[in-house]
């Protein structure tokens, strides 16, 4: 049975622009680094058609990755939700009660997370303790550096831009 994620148009579009980037660029400059280093002759002792081998390999590794993402994600639009409470989608902005530190974390697809960013998988352990919670609600999180209490400043929805390199 296909195992459905839920994903934002964002993440989706993203990964997208991977697969064509890796199917229209990258993979097509592999093949001629393997049509080059075949002009060398000797492939026992050709280090570039065994690296340009390897980098292809990597490359449909990734691909076939992606195809099985994108055929078990289910689009969902987060501005089409109710964002009073915490869900798919939103965008919470919290303080740190210790530090009056403020961060803020948008919660999406696991296939688009990138905590770097803000962006969280629905299926983290922060997202799960969110789930359902409003602005005002004090949370207490198990983090690796020790337990941390945050209050909820703002739960709203908030488009997520696709950037190109």
């Amino acid at each position: 049975m296909q195992k459905i994620e839920p994903m934002t148009l964002f993440g989706y579009e993203k990964l997208q622009a991977e697969v064509k980037d890796l199917k229209e660029v990258k993979r097509p400059g592999v093949v001629k680094a393997i049509e080059e280093a075949l002009e060398h002759g000797d492939l026992k002792e050709n280090a570039e058609y065994h690296a340009a081998k390897e980098m292809q390999k990597n490359i449909d590794n990734r691909l076939a990755e992606l195809q099985e993402i994108l055929g078990q994600s289910q689009i969902v639009d987060p501005s089409q939700l109710e964002h009073a409470k915490v869900s798919f989608g939103s965008t919470v902005v919290m303080t740190n009660l210790d530090t009056d530190e403020q961060v803020t974390y948008t919660i999406v697809g696991g296939s688009e997370s990138n905590p770097d960013i803000g962006l969280i998988s629905f299926n983290s352990p922060l997202s799960k303790q969110l789930l359902g919670k409003e602005e005002g609600d004090e949370v207490k999180f198990r983090l690796p550096g020790g337990e941390k209490e945050f209050e909820i400043d703002e739960v709203k929805y908030q488009e997520i831009v696709f950037e190109t390199k």
